[in-house]
């Protein structure tokens, strides 16, 4: 079967498209017929070696997958079904979705709803699921449209674009965040009330700016993060899901002790079942699949791997889908 692998026989790292044997799959309950994968920014850490995603060679990259159930020894699952897999190492311990088959454990699947196919599943991926859940930490701690306006940095990105479109969908005014002046129309027609330069989040932070957002979803980290809190509204809520921008957070506790800020760390690789079909269930109601549209990028299988470092300079705008079989 064609496959991308991440080969490391010595101390340089190699990637190639090649073709495989089923037989090298690892182990797991169930093979799926990967009809889409994805390419995010973890699968260009690991395809590029820019950082040390990939924790076991050899590897197939690939956090994201959707396909067609071809055998299964789970109880959930019967050949045929339809399915969607993100994140549980898969990509960095265990072989990945950028191949013709995966085999995983069945406990790690989604079933796809049925208003949701199997290329729209995949143009979602992990980004899209990642935005649902940032979205659902934000309404569980009370962020309601009437409170005011949600910041998202990273706007035009994965997470950024469909987080976008969702508050916007349900009636949140949207602040969108960019390094990109020429995205702003594409930002706008997502739903976006209003498009800020990144330049204003990556200054010197300060322990308490003006108030200007009820919430935010921040896929940055670093500096951008610590501005967010620094201009949330009293019992503002920002939910942080990426460290684009680094690991650090230069921050002040005056916003959580004197406003009541929260900040509410959002998980999407070891995240529960039922919160991961709760969210995949929120996507094919609340999600304009039109608006999905407007954020895909296909990509031949070929041309992968010189793409990926695109990805890391921040070039890319919504989401790249990778037809594989």
């Amino acid at each position: 079967m064609k496959a991308i692998l991440i080969e490391k026989p010595g101390d340089t790292q190699t990637v190639s498209v090649t073709e495989v044997s089923e037989t090298q799959l690892p182990e797991g309950d169930v093979l799926v017929d990967v009809a889409y994968s994805t390419l995010n920014y973890k699968d260009a850490l690991a395809i590029t070696g820019a950082a040390p995603v990939v924790r076991s060679f050899p590897m197939v990259p690939g956090i994201d997958f959707a396909g067609t159930v071809a055998e299964s020894g789970h109880p959930d699952f019967k050949p045929g079904d339809r399915v969607v897999l993100n994140g549980w190492g898969v990509g960095e311990v265990h072989w990945g979705g950028l191949a013709e088959r995966a085999r995983v454990k069945g406990d790690w699947l989604v079933p796809l709803p049925e208003a949701i196919d199997l290329r729209q599943a995949a143009a979602i991926g992990t980004a899209g699921y990642t935005a649902m859940l940032c979205v659902l930490a934000l309404e569980r701690q009370g962020v309601t449209p009437d409170k005011g306006e949600i910041v998202v940095s990273g706007a035009a990105g994965g997470v950024g674009s469909v987080a976008t479109a969702l508050l916007a969908a349900k009636g949140y005014e949207v602040a969108a965040v960019t390094g990109r002046a020429s995205e702003a129309d594409y930002l706008r027609g997502l739903g976006a009330s209003s498009v800020i330069d990144r330049a204003e989040l990556t200054g010197k932070t300060r322990a308490l700016a003006k108030e200007r957002w009820a919430g935010g979803v921040d896929v940055a980290g670093s500096t951008v993060l610590a501005n967010m809190i620094s201009m949330m509204k009293y019992r503002g809520v920002v939910a942080a899901c990426g460290l684009a921008a680094g690991m650090d957070l230069p921050a002040s506790v005056a916003p959580f002790i004197l406003r009541g800020v929260t900040l509410a760390g959002v998980d999407s690789v070891m995240c529960p079942r039922p919160d991961r079909i709760e969210a995949w269930t929120r996507l094919a109601s609340d999600l304009d699949l039109g608006k999905l549209e407007e954020m895909i990028t296909e990509l031949p299988f070929a041309e992968v791997i010189e793409t990926a470092p695109k990805f890391l300079d921040g070039a890319v705008r919504g989401r790249i889908v990778v037809p594989v079989s």
